[in-house]
This record gives C-alpha cells, structure tokens and sequence, in this order.
C-alpha cells in the first residue's frame, strides 16, 4: 500500500507496517519496574538535536562551497583581465619603438615632418600607457583581494567540514544508544505482556511546548501505513484504525483533551491506552511498549501518553490508533475522518 506524505522522524527507519486482528485486553496491573523509557526520550531528543545541528552545518558548509566557488569565478576573472592588460602594455611598447625608431625624441622633432603631430601622437600613447599602467594596478589590487578572500573562504569552508564530520559522528554514536535502548525497552515490555502484569505510568519529563489546537496528530512525525477498513490477509475482519509508522520508543501524544478511560495490557493490542474525549468520543493508542499515564488522569491535548512499539500482535514497531463511539473494539469510525473534522490532516 502507499504511504502518505508525511516524512518519518530523521532516526527512525520503519517498514510498512500492518495490524494484526485484535481480541479484548486483560487489565492492567499496579506494579512498577526498571524502565529505559526515560533514556529513549531522552536520545530521541538528543538525536532530534544531533540532527538539527547537523543539518544546519551541512547548509552553512554548501554556502560556503559557493562562496567559494564564486570567488574562483571572479579571480579567474580579474586574472584574465590583468593578462589582457599586460598584453595591451606590450603592445603599446612595441608602438612606441617602431614609431620612434630607436631614436631620442629631440631627433624624431628634428627630423618629423610635422612636429605639431608627433608631439599630438606621443601625447595620447603617453596617456595611453598611463591608463593602462593605472588599470593594472586597480586590477592587481582586486585580485590581491580576492586571492585573501578565497583563501579566508576556503579556511572557513575545512573548519565547517570538519564540525560537521564530528557532528556526524555524534549523530552516529547517539543514533547507537538509541536503537540500543529502543530494544531495551520492547524487551521490557514483551516480558510484562507475557507476564500479564503491565508496568504502572512512567513519568517522563516532557518539553512543555503550547499546543494552541484543540486537536492533533498522535505522533509528530510519521508515515502511514495501514489505513481503517483496510482488508488482507493479516485480518480475519477489516482493519478497525490508522497505522503510524514510527519507531519504538516515540512518544504519542494524546490527540485532544479527555481524561484516560483504561490502561491494559496483553491481548492482541498489546500495551494500549484508551482515552476518553468531549462529545462522547474515544481514542485509542496501541502496541506500545510503554505509557505515561495512569488510568483516571486527565490529559491536555498533545499530552504524552505512552512510547510507541510492537507489542502484542504486529508485526514490526508502529502505532495503531482508533477512533471510537465507545471504548470497545468493534465501535471505530475511520480515524482520518475524524480527525480531518476537527482540522487535522493526516
């Protein structure tokens, strides 16, 4: 299937992901334990800033590679020009010689047929010679200038290569820690699913960004993947919400305000969370392998719920949401839809 426009996170390489048919949850239990799920949020954000700082070097490094490039072009230019006026110095040499015959100028008046004219024509090659002579060294000096111009640029553009090379290398290590610890995490998540005992909300520290809409996407960034009502043979029915391709350990967000109607585990669902909204609506947020909330809470729109994974039936790291009537599988209305209602386009 297609994916839609949306660009994926700059670390997160995800296949196109499908929904497997899914049966009732069991309910979630109290205990906490171990977790990473604050080292993966904190990564991501290290990694989104690796990123950010990367991507500004590389543009700051092409600038300067056109910078320099142009001083090339006008240094060329400017050492093309002073040849020409060399060669225009030479020829007026050569006039003057072949026009004076090697002799003193007080023998040429002597022996001019019209003095008058000869002084006329020594006058004007003088003024020639100067001009030439002054146009060579206003052009020398451009090039002088542009010679300290070009070396200053190419001094800036090696220090931006070699920023960027460590930066480079820092996304790369950070990129490591990330897919370390994004396994990390799934690992301990499969174990409390298997065990049936969901570990309690962790409380990560979330940037406070305002959210000045009412409503939003689930995930900030993504591709999507298996849309509501799909049919294939991952299903024994049509798929009942909107697949988010995403990578483990993302953060999902509450779509708009509610309060958290349910959180289980176990089951084809996996971890999920259900959220109840205004107007009777709920959402729900499933195969992850961690939440942030408890149920009870209320939430704000944009609000982090929960870390995205693969947990109970998918088959690779996505997030499945849907849009219910009520808080039970087989309620759903097609996400996109809904959403689109309430000014977000997926």
């Amino acid at each position: 299937m297609s994916l839609c426009r949306r660009r994926p996170h700059p670390f997160v390489c995800v296949p196109v992901l499908l929904c497997a048919l899914l049966w009732p949850a069991s309910p979630a239990a109290s205990s906490e334990g171990p977790s990473v799920s604050a080292d993966v949020a904190r990564l991501y954000e290290e990694a989104s800033a690796a990123t950010a700082r990367y991507v500004e070097g590389r543009q700051a490094a092409r600038v300067q590679k056109v910078k320099v490039r142009k001083l090339d072009r006008l240094l060329e230019r400017e050492r093309h020009h002073m040849a020409v006026l060399h060669g225009d110095l030479g020829r007026l040499a050569r006039d003057q010689y072949r026009t004076g015959g090697g002799l003193p100028y007080t023998a040429q008046l002597l022996l001019a047929d019209s003095p008058d004219a000869l002084m006329r024509g020594k006058q004007v090659m003088l003024q020639a010679d100067l001009a030439v002579n002054s146009a060579v060294t206003k052009t020398q000096r451009a090039a002088a200038g542009l010679a300290v111009a070009k070396r200053r640029a190419d001094r800036a553009k090696r220090s931006l290569d070699r920023r960027n090379a460590r930066l480079g290398e820092l996304k790369r290590g950070i990129e490591r820690k990330l897919e370390t610890a994004r396994w990390t995490l799934q690992g301990e998540a499969d174990r409390s699913v298997a065990a049936g005992r969901c570990r309690g909300a962790v409380r990560l520290n979330q940037q406070r960004t305002p959210v000045t809409r009412a409503w939003v996407t689930p995930v900030e960034s993504y591709e999507l993947s298996a849309g509501f009502d799909s049919a294939g043979e991952r299903w024994s029915h049509r798929h009942t919400g909107q697949d988010f391709a995403v990578g483990i350990g993302a953060p999902v967000r509450s779509v708009g305000a509610g309060r958290v109607e349910s959180v289980s585990c176990g089951g084809g669902f996996g971890i999920e969370v259900v959220v109840r909204h205004k107007g009777g609506y709920y959402t729900q947020y499933a195969h992850l392998a961690a939440v942030t909330v408890d149920q009870g809470d209320r939430v704000r729109t944009g609000q982090w719920v929960g870390q995205a994974g693969t947990t109970g039936n998918s088959t690779g790291p996505h997030l499945h949401f849907e849009t219910r009537l009520t808080p039970y599988l087989g309620s759903g209305v097609d996400p996109r839809k809904w959403l689109a209602e309430r000014g977000v386009t997926l």
